[in-house]
Parts: structure tokens; sequence; C-alpha cells
């Protein structure tokens, strides 16, 4: 019953017109209707793949709704080479089970796992043995197929087969015709040559537009009397060689017309055998000078800075790839970005422009292969060859004083700050880049005080990589609670009495012990971690301030701020929600920020401290003396307090020099109104000179270094530390 039952299905395929008219898809739709009714499927389609069998795409389906009905196969075919190689070599993939079956194991996670499809066969539709295309019939349980079903899909499967050949058959026929017009008005050339005679048999209209040769010049000679073998013999020769190989060959050559212009032209040649075993090369040519002449155009914009016409970093790193020996001199304009906010970024582009000026000067007398601008105010310069350490250190020096020199902008005259940093190509090019190099030498170039040049050496990249570990460290210390405020306590000089508390990190490192914040804040700042160490110094800060205030200690909290902290954009919420969180008094809570970091971006920097100040927050100036700040600006920012670097304070008794600017310190700040505190005091003679001047405050080892929060209540004499827990 069942035989007969199938063979009507069989045969009402055979005799749909669809499949007499060779309708592929309408055929593929009556046999998953058909399939699905006979067979009691959850799911029949026929899915059919591309001429180079890297894609399918799915032709008809017929079932019921599924779980993940709307997942599909793969439609990349090539993404699944075990299945298709076993459609490939079989006859069908028939499974019991889809999960555990080896031959789906691509297809079982992704599709038959989602569907909740348990058994599969999948019957490969072939054309002269090729696979083109594969029905798929799907069931919801699992089970061996049946013989007869598995029949039945291969004669439902060679029907198909028998239609998409007749459908092919037909497109061939209009193709082909379609084929001949479409050549001869193509704007390529296309020619045929046979291969045995190498005769060029037949050449379309466009070679004539093209190469100025009329047609009736080129069929029927051989193919090395056309112009690409007579200008460019050596490239048709190998090409030529690649066709006889049977290898496909193309490229682009310049080529000159009998007038005598020239024109590029870009050509594939590949060799195919006809049905009766002939073999010939189709050869197509298409006009690329305008091409040519924007791809020349692009690179050359693609490969210069537009501003100072030198090559950009993404040429200079392509040609360091391929340098294995030489120097590598990477310049950086220290404050470039200050100058920039200050003067206006026309201003900071003539600066750049004259720097490339100078470094080409230089480029040009002392035969550097490539000078690049490789950052917004970083250039790099390959000096050939092995030259000795001391002409390099020579050369250097020479280089560095002439950037250095005064540039006059406008009316105004500018003393540009080079840093440089020379990495030796050949000693480092199989350890680290020779960029990576030059960048960790310009970090130390930049610290540098006078002439700010620095070698690349191993001690350099053995603290770049103690750096390294340090900032993995500070990670696990952030997550760990690693970190303890220590406080230094500050005195009122005027009165005898401590007034104040500044808080200082230290981090207790599993390994190391104890360690001082030069230890890891310049890595923390680098890496952005400074961020989220700061927010924690503040709140812990605050918290402690809060406690003192609670035993009625009457004491200051002085915070460290850093650059990236204060411009992070929410220091003002932070600082709002700790004064709400704590209740701290007003005026208590003193925020200290370097006048070099306040003067990154002075705008912002003003009117975040106008808001900080409303909220009744103390603004320090840090390090007073050692950055650029000028009094313009100190009666612009709402601070409170002035602080005078310790490098002032440490030889006070010594240089007159110091004792003359301290005490102009202490004049302007008294003239401005503002609080002032001296860093760094370690002897009575220091002190008596700051009392003397009127200087408000002091702190240093003269009276206390930092103390834990136990020890400081100790040494200030105010509460007993078991009060404060």
């Amino acid at each position: 019953m069942k035989r007969r039952k199938y063979q009507s299905l069989v045969e009402q395929i055979v005799l749909s017109a669809a499949k007499q008219q060779g309708d592929f898809t309408k055929t593929a739709e009556l046999a998953t209707e058909l399939l699905h009714q006979t067979l009691g499927l959850c799911d029949a389609s026929v899915w059919a793949f591309d001429a180079e069998l890297a894609s399918q795409f799915r032709v008809a389906h017929f079932g019921a709704a599924l779980a993940g009905a709307d997942v599909l196969r793969p439609s990349a075919i090539k993404e699944l080479p075990r299945y298709l190689a076993e459609l490939s070599s079989r006859r069908q993939i028939d499974a019991a089970n889809t999960l555990d079956d080896p031959r789906l194991a691509e297809l079982t996670g992704s599709y038959f796992a989602v569907r909740g499809v348990l058994a599969s066969l999948d019957v490969p539709i072939r054309i002269n043995g090729r696979v083109e295309g594969v029905l798929c019939l799907e069931r919801c349980e699992a089970g061996n197929w049946a013989d007869s079903e598995i029949y039945l899909a291969t004669q439902v499967a060679d029907q198909l087969a028998l239609a998409l050949a007749t459908r092919n058959t037909y497109e061939g026929e209009e193709k082909l015709s379609l084929f001949k017009s479409a050549v001869e008005q193509s704007d390529q050339v296309c020619m045929l040559i046979n291969l045995h005679t190498e005769m060029v048999e037949y050449v379309n209209r466009a070679h004539g537009l093209i190469t100025r040769v009329p047609r009736e010049k080129v069929v029927g000679r051989t193919l090395r009397q056309l112009d690409f073998f007579k200008q460019q013999p050596r490239i048709a020769e190998d090409v030529l060689g690649q066709i006889f190989r049977g290898q496909s060959a193309k490229g682009e050559v310049q080529l000159n017309r009998y007038d005598g212009s020239e024109y590029w032209l870009k050509y594939h040649a590949s060799q195919f055998v006809t049905e009766r075993g002939n073999y010939y090369v189709l050869v197509t040519c298409e006009d690329s000078t305008e091409q040519q002449n924007y791809q020349q155009e692009l690179e050359r914009l693609a490969w210069r800075c537009s501003l100072t016409g030198l090559y950009n970093r993404l040429h200079f790193n392509r040609v360091l790839e391929r340098t294995l020996k030489g120097q590598l001199l990477l310049i950086d304009l220290v404050g470039f970005k200050r100058f920039n906010d200050t003067y206006g970024h026309e201003q900071g582009d003539v600066l750049l422009m004259e720097m490339a000026r100078r470094l080409r000067h230089f480029s040009d007398i002392n035969k550097a292969t490539e000078i690049a601008r490789v950052g917004s105010d970083e250039f790099a310069i390959l000096l050939p060859g092995d030259k000795p350490q001391t002409e390099i250190e020579f050369l250097s020096n020479r280089l560095y004083q002439h950037l250095a020199m005064p540039v006059l902008i406008g009316r105004e005259q500018v003393d540009p700050k080079p840093a440089m940093a020379i990495v030796d190509i050949g000693a480092v090019a199989n350890l680290v880049a020779p960029l990576t190099c030059a960048d960790i030498a310009l970090q130390y170039a930049k610290k540098k005080q006078g002439t700010a040049i620095q070698f690349f050496n191993s001690a350099l990249l053995s603290a770049f990589k103690d750096d390294a570990q340090i900032e993995r460290d500070l990670h696990s210390a952030i997550r760990g609670r690693q970190f303890e405020l220590y406080y230094q306590p500050l005195r009122d000089l005027q009165h005898d009495r401590y007034t104040g508390a500044e808080a200082l990190i230290r981090w207790h490192h599993p390994k190391k012990g104890v360690l001082y914040p030069g230890a890891f804040i310049d890595i923390a700042e680098q890496s952005g971690l400074i961020t989220a160490i700061g927010s924690w110094v503040l709140e812990a800060a605050c918290r402690q301030l809060n406690l003192w205030q609670h035993h009625n200690l009457d004491i200051s909290m002085h915070v460290n701020v850093s650059a990236r902290q204060f411009f992070s954009g929410n220091l003002y919420e932070q600082v709002w929600q700790l004064l709400t969180r704590y209740r701290l008094k007003p005026r208590t809570l003193i925020l200290e920020i370097t006048e070099t970091e306040l003067m990154e971006d002075i705008r912002y920097a003003t009117n975040l401290c106008q808001e900080l100040s409303e909220l009744g927050v103390g603004l320090a100036i840090d390090d007073f003396g050692t950055g650029y700040s000028s009094m313009r600006y100190l009666k612009q920012f709402p601070i409170s307090k002035i602080k005078i670097d310790r490098s002032f304070i440490s030889d006070l008794t010594v240089s007159r020099e110091s004792r003359e600017i301290v005490s102009a310190i202490i004049a302007m700040a008294k003239a401005l109104n503002l609080s002032l505190t001296a860093e760094g005091v370690e002897t009575p003679e220091q002190e008596a000179f700051l009392a003397a001047n009127l200087c408000h405050q002091a702190q240093g080892f003269l009276y206390s270094p930092a103390l834990r929060e136990a020890d400081f209540c100790r040494f200030i004499g105010s509460l007993r530390p078991e009060s404060l827990h």
C-alpha cells in the first residue's frame, strides 16, 4: 500500500506542469507539501547552492509551526565543510538522532536543537554528479528512516534535479544570446585566444575604443603582436606562463598608444576548455587610467599630513616595520595642549608647521630616510645606517637645540619645549616594537630638567615592565582594599596649634610592603586607575573627618585631587554627595590640585572651582611656584589657600633666592587674602623664617611624618584613639 502511495506521489511530481516547464521553485513547493503530508514530517524543505558551493538559500518548505521555527540553516554552506563533504560523497544523510550524529555536528546546536528536530533525512540534488542543492526532511521524534522512505526521498530529489536542469537549459540558451549582445556593447575589452595556435580569434569593439587599434588589425594575428607583448614583454611572458600552467592571471600595466598618449589597462586572463577539448584563453581588460590617477592621489592624501606635508603615522609604521637597523628619533612638544588652549588652534598649527620645517631641514642635511608627524604634537625621524653613539649624541643635541630656538608667531615670541627619545632599531628589533620603545623613553625625557633627551636602554625596558606589573597589581589593590590613609598634621605658626591634616595614601602591597604614592601614583594616572583610587581617597577622608567632627575635633582635612579626577566631569556630583552624606562643616574639606593641572583647561577649572566653593569646599593650589599660573588666574580662581612647594623650603636657610621667592609668595598671598601653607619644613630655622614672615601654616618632618589614624590622634593629643572607633 505504501509503495503504491509513494509511487503516486512521484508521478504527481513528474506529471506536474511545473516540472515539465522547468519551474524549479514550484516543483520544490509541490514536492515539500506532498512529502510532508505523506511521511508525517514536521518540516520538509528544499535548499539550493550557488555555483561555488559557498552559500545556500531556501527555495521552498512546508511544515507545522515549530519551536524556533524562524531559525534557518546557515546561509554560508562553506561554513559547514563536513556536512557538505558528506552530501558530496553519499546518496543521503539519514540521521535517526540529530543530537548525536557526528555528520550533523555543525548544525546540531544552532539549528536542530533550537527547532526541536530529532530525526532528519537530507538527500543531495545532483546534476551530472555535482551537488546543486539538498532536499531536507525533518521529524520531531527520533527514529530510523525506513528504506522505502529513503527511496522515495531519493526519487523526489532526482525529479527536482531534472526540473533544475531543464530550467538551466532554458536559461542557458537565453543567456548565450544575451551574452553575445552584452559583450559587443561592453565597455570592457573581451578577447578570445586559441592556446594551440596562439591566435586571436575574437575581440569586441571596446578594444578599438580603448587602444585605438582597429579590430581587423588584431583578429587573426598572434598574441605576440599585441601591444602588451611589445611594450611589456617580461610581464606578458610571465602571464602566458601562468596561463599554460592552468592558472588565472591578473594585473595592471601602463601602455602607450600610437599617438603617444599613455593609459593604464587592468587585465584578467584565464584558461578554459571547450566541450570539444580545445584550449582557449579569455582575456578581459578595462581602462583604469582614471582609477590609477585617483588612487595615486588617494595614497598621497592617505600617507601625508595635510597640515605639515610630512608623512603620517600610517606610512611611517609601514616603513618602520621593514627597517632592521638605524636610529629612530621621536620628538614631542611638551605643553603643546596648553599652548593651543592659550593661543588658539591657528597659532598651534603655525607652531607645528615651523617644527616640521625645522625637521625637514635637519632631515635634508643628515639624509634621514623618513620624517613623519605621528601624533598631534609628535614627530618621528629615521636615521639610516649604523652610526657611532658619539655621532648620534651630537646629531640629537644639535636637532634639540634647533627645535628649542624661539619661534615668532604674530607678535609673540614662543619658546618651544621639545622632548626627544632615541632608539637603536637594531638593538631592539627582536625584543619590542621600536615605536613602543621610543614612547617609553619619551616619557622619561619629559620628566628631565634642562635638555630633555633620553636614549632607550634595557634599564628603561625593565622599569617599563615593572610599571606594567604595578598596574596589574593596582587592579587587585582596588578590589582587595589594600589602601590606607595616613594623615600629616598642619601646624598654625601664629597660634602654635595643629589645625589640619593632609590625607596621604599608602598601599599595603602583599609582596613589597607599604608603598608610598611616588611608587604608583604616576602609573595610576597613566592607566586611568587614578579616578577609582581618588574616589576612594576622597570618601575615606570625608568619613574620617566626619568621625573627628563628631568627637568635636576642630580640624580641616586636605585631600589631593588628580588632574584626571578633577576634569572627569563628575567631581562636583561626588563631593556634593559626600558633603550631604557626612554632614561636614563648611570649609573643613579642602581639595588640593597642582597649579600645572589647574591650567590644563582654565575655563572648565574656573567654573568647577566656583561651584565647589559654593558648596562650602576649600580649594588649595598645591606645589605652588613650580607651574605656570599667573596673578591674573590666581585672582580668577576662587581658591582659599596656597601651598608653597617644598623645593623652595628645603634650602631656605642657605639660598637667598629661595628666601626672596618665599617672601614674595607670602606677600602675594597676603595681598590676595589667601591662606598660606609651607610644605616640607624640617628645621627650626626654616620654621622661624616662615613664622617671622607671617606664613600661616607649615607641615613637614619637623612636626611629624604622615601617621596612621590612631597615631595621628595620639600625636595631636585631642582625643583618645579608642574614642574614635
